[in-house]
């Protein structure tokens, strides 16, 4: 749509919810959606009634999962719970990495992770990423990992599509609230609840322990209670992978050019990688929840949440390099074919790749919380709420150990499209290990810390339409930074000392059977104890923490914030709505490094440098209307208005550059960024047709009136592994303008006695006003769910699709995931009362990812995660 046709819809949109607005008088309030309720329900019917009840009485565009048990969400996962919903995606990564077989990240309505707000009881949290390409570099976002969070924590999710004043501002497209349990919540005195389960993963083809509990515990006048909860958790990761690490222009100076100018611009493969990642997880940690209410006035609460995630890793990377070989060696490619200007086969007599062996033995991440908040009823009218507390996560990667060896022999290669890529070495060894090419490693963290306080207040009107007035405000104090203290390279000794001992390890014989194509498994690959031993023999490897302090990888943000809120409750017969202002102020503090300056610091081989300090202070005004009109009882109309803002990811704030020596690609970021503003609209119907059944449909609109794009330009840099200036691809970010509609239908019905399902589709259109794509935006998602319920038996099977989607720009080259589907189940057998036999899986299809570059003839990568399995023992008292 052009920018004009744009601007009509929207000033249709505008005006339609008005008219409604003026026509409608107004309605009553509940409860806000986002303060935690009390869920006593069991089973997966008493779950949906739960869910539905909670949607239909809120005022604003939401949709909710609740638990089918203490313990137990409909998913292992609790981003598969989410993505279950209209409206919601899921993936397995914060950017185009490819993902560790675990849904990860959730974004809402089409667009980025980063453009929804997650909050834990109405709070933020902190988030503490293990993988190191989410620490420092060029995707440091602003979404959670929800892999930090195990689903037997959770009560119920709200999602909320349309804003109110005294929801916490940074999500554009929505809020996400993870609601836990509170102590008084329970219907027992005492409560016990516990489970055991063995997770298998037939790719690794390795079983693991997962354990939980839950203790509660009240007094009989239900006056004062505390939670305990805790949880362990192992799981064995393999993933088998093919990479196209970029592509690279040939040279019109090459000898290929030269032997044939026809080749001159057209793109190569900078990498074509067998790529094969192993991981040992374990995920630990706890919560608690203290409550006090002494009188019918009075509540107290305080609670606190941990996890610790450690996930060594190892990865092995076999590198045929045909940019390398042409524009680096000149070598002349053999019976060349072009298709869509990408040189999609070619021979050579020699390859200059490599073998990349990366070896994390500290990787991991950490999460946690304390959360004191309180609610006085002043009088029968006057009521104050307030929040105190402070979150903490960190991400880090230590001891890490990379060695590369040179390889030898011929290389042929053929892309196939979305199938993999076609490679072979005529001549060469892949079975035992070249000298060495190199040598690296290091360390690096990312921390992400908030502090907030947060008061409302509510004053109950005596009057037959305004019955509420709302207001407060709230402060917050966070920072999040990317360090990257030691990047080494080949020390003294690193050239002429031998390799790393080598035990005849080669990959597992049925690597990549599950990817298609054919593909060779005959590479040999080190233990990762014998890589870390390499490494720390003095001489191989240049530990020097001044020398090889990569200063261009670092930034760190800073954001005080201070809101403040004000809104009104309104209602009439069938009518119930809210219109809200709220104001906050955002100050920004940045600290990068830039090169050289007056008096910059000397002694890092990467250059001279200057950490400069950029500030700015901004301030938004946020208007928002929500109005509900029940026609009959059983049909719900909604509408909603509002201006939304989310602040840019951090590495895009961090003006810091990362570079990689290999492909001659980086990322680098933008100081100057606006906050991504939108004015978002919603309409829609509900028919609540038959208890436990619904009908729904909905039309979203937002105009995204500065939302953040990627760009690439080239720059020179020092390349430390060439010891000269080189010239890199630079993907950056800067503002645009875009927009994003869409229509989400869902049905609900239970058939029979013991039946039911789901199902919902989902349509986004977004994109760019210049065209281009809007990142994360599937255009066509859909689920359908069926289950089965009887007194001692329990079934679920749930599948998802969703369509390709352009998930970033990595090494100067756009990252597509092609459409994705998942098919995921579930069966729970009740042996008692007190214990219940649990059994789900993951990803039955064993789906491959697919993703591609600027079109399919450029394929970027392959995965295969396999199935995962859990069949576990519930018990409760």
């Amino acid at each position: 749509m052009n920018e004009l046709k744009a601007r009509q819809y929207q000033r249709t949109a505008i005006a339609a919810a008005v008219a409604i607005l003026a026509v409608s008088g107004a309605g009553a309030q509940e409860a806000p959606v986002l303060a935690p309720q009390t869920v006593v329900v069991t089973g997966v019917r008493a779950a949906l009634e739960q869910s539905l009840r909670q949607k239909r009485d809120s005022d604003a565009v939401v949709e909710v999962v609740t638990a089918e048990d203490i313990g137990k969400m409909p998913d292992k996962n609790v981003a598969d719970a989410i993505q279950r919903l209209p409206g919601v995606n899921t993936q397995s990564s914060a950017g185009g990495e490819g993902g560790f077989g675990e849904n990860d990240r959730v974004s809402l309505r089409g667009t980025s992770p980063s453009l929804q707000q997650t909050l834990f009881n109405g709070h933020a949290i902190s988030t503490g990423d293990w993988f190191v390409l989410n620490q420092i570099g060029g995707n440091v976002g602003r979404s959670s990992s929800f892999s930090l969070l195990p689903s037997e924590l959770v009560g119920s999710i709200v999602v909320q599509k349309s804003p109110t004043a005294d929801l916490v501002e940074g999500g554009v497209s929505g809020a996400i609230n993870v609601i836990t349990r509170r102590p008084l919540d329970f219907r027992q005195q005492l409560t016990v609840e516990g489970s055991v389960q063995a997770n298998y993963n037939d790719l690794s083809g390795e079983t693991k322990p997962h354990l939980s509990g839950l203790v509660n515990w009240k007094n009989a006048a239900n006056t004062a209670g505390i939670l305990i909860q805790g949880f362990s958790e192992k799981s064995s990761v393999r993933r088998d992978g093919q990479e196209i690490l970029g592509y690279t222009p040939i040279s019109a100076t090459s000898a290929a050019a030269l032997a044939n100018p026809a080749l001159a611009g057209v793109v190569v493969p900078t990498f074509i990688g067998a790529a094969l990642f192993e991981q040992e997880k374990k995920r630990e940690g706890g919560a608690f929840d203290v409550e006090v209410r002494p009188n019918r006035d009075l509540t107290l609460d305080v609670n606190g949440f941990y996890s610790k995630l450690e996930a060594p890793h190892q990865n092995t990377n076999w590198l045929a390099a045909p940019a390398n070989s042409i524009n680096s060696l000149n070598l002349i490619p053999i019976n060349p074919v072009v298709r869509n200007n990408t040189l999609v086969g070619a021979g050579f007599t020699r390859n200059a790749g490599e073998v990349d062996n990366i070896y994390r033995p500290d990787a991991g991440g950490e999460s946690w919380y304390l959360d004191f908040n309180g609610k006085w009823r002043v009088n029968e009218r006057f009521s104050l709420s307030g929040k105190l507390g402070k979150t903490h996560g960190v991400g880090w990667d230590r001891d890490d150990v990379y060695y590369q060896n040179n390889v030898d022999g011929g290389m042929v290669y053929g892309l196939n499209g979305l199938s993999p890529a076609s490679v072979s070495y005529p001549g060469g060894n892949t079975v035992s290990p070249g000298s060495t090419a190199w040598a690296g490693g290091g360390e690096s963290q990312s921390v992400d810390k908030e502090q907030y306080a947060q008061l409302d207040g509510e004053l109950r009107l005596d009057n037959p339409t305004f019955q509420a007035v709302r207001f407060g405000a709230r402060w917050t104090d966070h920072q999040r930074n990317a360090e990257h203290p030691l990047e080494t390279r080949p020390g003294p000794l690193g050239f002429s000392n031998p390799g790393p001992a080598w035990n005849g390890q080669l990959y597992p014989s049925d690597f990549a059977n599950d990817l298609g194509g054919n593909l060779a498994s005959n590479y040999f690959k080190y233990d990762g104890a014998a890589l870390g031993a390499w490494g720390a023999i003095p001489g191989n490897r240049l530990l020097d923490y001044v020398l090889r302090h990569n200063w261009m990888n670092e930034f760190e943000v800073g954001e005080k914030t201070a809101a403040l809120y004000g809104m009104v409750d309104f209602g009439g017969d069938g009518w119930s709505g809210n219109v809200g202002l709220r104001a906050v102020e955002t100050r920004q503090n940045t600290i990068v490094n830039l090169p050289g300056g007056p008096a910059p610091i000397t002694g890092s081989a990467f250059g001279a440098y200057t950490p400069t300090t950029f500030k700015r202070t901004y301030r938004d005004y946020l208007p928002s209307a929500n109005l509900k009109y029940n026609v009959t009882p059983d049909l719900v109309l909604r509408t909603a208005l509002a201006k939304t803002i989310a602040r840019p990811d951090y590495s895009a704030l961090g003006g810091s550059v990362s570079l990689n020596d290999d492909a001659l690609s980086g990322n680098g970021g933008n100081v100057n960024l606006e906050p991504v503003r939108s004015t978002n609209f919603d309409i829609g119907a509900e028919w609540y047709y038959a208890p436990k059944a619904l009908i729904s449909a909905g039309l979203f609109y937002m105009d995204l009136r500065s939302i953040v794009a990627q760009g690439t330009s080239t720059g020179t840099y020092y390349n430390n592994k060439r010891s000269t200036l080189t010239e890199y691809q630079i993907t950056s970010p800067y503002n645009t303008s875009g927009r994003n509609r869409g229509v989400e239908l869902s049905w609900q019905q239970p058939v029979a006695r013991d039946f039911g399902f789901l199902v919902n589709y989902t349509f986004a259109d977004g994109e760019l006003d210049d065209g281009g794509e809007l990142i994360n935006s599937s255009r066509n998602t859909y689920n359908v769910t069926g289950y089965f319920e009887n007194e001692r038996f329990s079934a679920r099977l749930a599948y998802n699709w969703r369509s390709k989607y352009k998930a970033g720009v990595d090494r100067g080259a756009s990252q597509h995931v092609d459409d994705m589907p998942s098919l995921a189940g579930s069966v729970n057998v009740k042996l008692s009362e007190r214990f219940t036999l649990t059994f789900d899986a993951l990803n039955l299809t064993n789906e491959t990812i697919k993703m591609y570059a600027e079109n399919e003839d450029r394929p970027r990568a392959f995965y295969s995660n396999g199935r995962t399995f859990y069949l576990g023992l519930r018990g409760k008292l």
